[in-house]
């Protein structure tokens, strides 16, 4: 079996975000699915800048995002330069904002920070690689300098959507994933890996957990770690909208993350395309308002 990465934050940045995101509940914030604690301020473009890559991956980018930017009211402005024939970028020596979400390639997997966040200098370590500030990256598509992976565009909206504003959509505590998930071992299960450290079934067939699973290569996650990225957490502070499994924040995780073939938790959308719950909630914290409108 092989396994594959799944998405999260550096475990700095992360740290910092639940200290900050504590504060948040004790203060009384509100949280949507889509956070509109985070989200970016109407009828002004949010800027997009490039670490690396080319200016043919560039425009691919740009243009698997037309199918957000289509269903609400938001701007992603690439800065392309009809004179240079190139779009906007950033570097790591930068002391001012040159977008508010700044993409990177270099880092290993895929992840973003939560709507604004993007743009927060107080978002994250002041040294680290992912953050806020102008120099740090905020949107992080691993490898794809190299080669696009299968479903990449999907894999763009997604994280662009969490830059937007969204979570995961198997957090939502309208749904049925946590209930679902298979956290624990198979009785019996005898820890076995396979020749690149992923854990596997065990001779005897039974399978490891969520925990174990993730536990071996290539994630290496200990349980608190699972817990933030799978888990609903407190809906307390959390007003969501219904669970979508066509959204394409939804992850296809490996089968044995399901306690049934048939989980209500597996997503029956395609991972490319935008459902009609995202495009909802997109139009909720971006609407779209028209020229001369008061």
């Amino acid at each position: 079996m092989d396994a594959e990465i799944i998405e999260a934050l550096p475990d700095d940045v992360q740290a910092w975000l639940d200290v900050r995101d504590a504060y948040r509940r004790r203060a009384g914030g509100m949280e949507f699915l889509v956070t509109d604690l985070g989200r970016w301020p109407l009828g002004a473009p949010v800027r997009v800048a490039f670490l690396g890559g080319d200016t043919a991956l560039h425009r691919q980018i740009a243009a698997a995002t037309e199918q957000i930017t289509d269903a609400c009211g938001i701007t992603l402005d690439f800065g392309w330069d009809e004179g240079s024939g190139q779009y906007r970028r950033w570097t790591e020596q930068d002391t001012e904002h040159a977008a508010e979400i700044r993409v990177g390639f270099d880092l290993p997997g895929y992840f973003s920070l939560v709507g604004s966040d993007s743009a927060d200098p107080g978002v994250g370590p002041a040294v680290g690689r992912v953050g806020g500030r102008a120099h740090q990256r905020s949107l992080n598509l691993g490898g794809f300098t190299e080669r696009l992976p299968e479903k990449w565009a999907g894999t763009v909206r997604h994280e662009f959507l969490h830059a937007l504003g969204f979570h995961h959509a198997h957090q939502n505590m309208r749904g049925e994933c946590e209930g679902d998930f298979r956290w624990e071992d198979d009785p019996g299960y005898v820890p076995t890996q396979n020749a690149d450290g992923v854990f596997v079934a065990d001779p005897a067939g039974n399978r490891p957990g969520i925990y174990t699973f993730l536990a071996g290569a290539p994630n290496f996650w200990p349980r608190a770690k699972v817990d933030v990225n799978l888990r609903t957490g407190n809906p307390y502070d959390v007003v969501a909208g219904p669970f979508d499994a066509k959204s394409v924040m939804l992850y296809s995780f490996p089968a044995l993350f399901y306690r049934t073939e048939s989980s209500p938790c597996r997503p029956t959308g395609n991972g490319v395309d935008l459902s009609e719950e995202d495009k909802r909630g997109l139009r909720l914290l971006y609407p779209s308002v028209a020229v001369g409108a008061p």
